[in-house]
């Protein structure tokens, strides 16, 4: 039986686990949550109280969070290829430091956009809602914004310092790259590789990506994306979805497809 993959549309943290199991070639269906619905059923099957996604649910498991599934997916000897022996600890390394980014590409995102693109929010928010979690969405959306933005300390002073430790990391990228080496470790593509390029995607706007390749979303995100836009590390992003992303399995697909 396939997995079943919970996810958001426009989650980076979702992009990495959906790009790792296309990959990895597991068979899987998505299912598309709308936030702040998707809170009591993350609860539910987390079971860790936490209302975030992804989770995955196989082999009479649920596993929520990008790092714990991708070490649960590992003892299942699912990603050998994706973390093989000889790198383990080096790959390991390097999608640590760009998950701790993660939040601070949200948080930089909502910041610069809340306010002046709230109309290519709320279509993005309800885009696999029912009717009714649209309406609400709609309707509710000042108060849900301004819950977003508790939750994710979308602050003037947050946002800079999100703006300062992408920045960090993508310069890291960068010196990593300038042998003109294709992966991010040995010669082959690593979970270290589908990790930068998948957290930085919404920085990069891949035109693969049904999310973030839209227009409206880089037109949308011209603020926050302006310091990197042309910059070597996003380049590079840009080329291993051209060339090693290859084709999603996920429902969120299905935005490109009904565009």
């Amino acid at each position: 039986m396939p997995f079943t993959l919970y996810t958001f549309a426009m989650s980076h943290y979702s992009e990495k686990i959906r790009w790792t199991l296309d990959t990895a070639g597991v068979p899987y269906q998505e299912s598309v949550m709308t936030p702040v619905f998707h809170m009591l059923p993350a609860l539910r099957m987390g079971r860790r109280g936490q209302t975030t996604l992804p989770v995955l649910e196989g082999r009479g498991q649920r596993v929520q969070d990008s790092p714990r599934i991708l070490d649960w997916l590992n003892r299942e000897g699912l990603l050998s290829d994706l973390i093989p022996n000889a790198h383990v600890a080096e790959v390991r390394a390097i999608e640590d430091r760009f998950n701790r980014i993660g939040k601070d590409v949200a948080r930089l995102l909502y910041a610069r956009s809340f306010g002046k693109a709230d109309e290519h929010i709320v279509r993005l928010w309800v885009e696999h809602a029912s009717p009714l979690q649209a309406a609400v969405i709609k309707a509710f959306y000042p108060v849900i914004r301004w819950g977003f933005r508790r939750k994710l300390n979308i602050t003037e002073a947050a946002a800079r310092r999100a703006e300062q430790r992408i920045g960090q990391e993508v310069a890291w990228l960068e010196s990593r790259l300038t042998d003109g080496r294709t992966y991010l470790v040995g010669e082959q593509l690593t979970v270290a590789d589908i990790t930068a390029a998948s957290l930085l995607a919404p920085i990069a706007c891949p035109t693969e990506h049904p999310v973030y390749g839209d227009s409206a979303f880089r037109e949308a995100m011209t603020e926050a994306t302006a310091p990197w836009r042309h910059s070597a590390a996003m380049a590079w992003v840009r080329a291993m979805y051209q060339h090693r992303r290859g084709a999603m399995q996920g429902g969120v697909n299905l935005m490109r497809q009904a565009a």
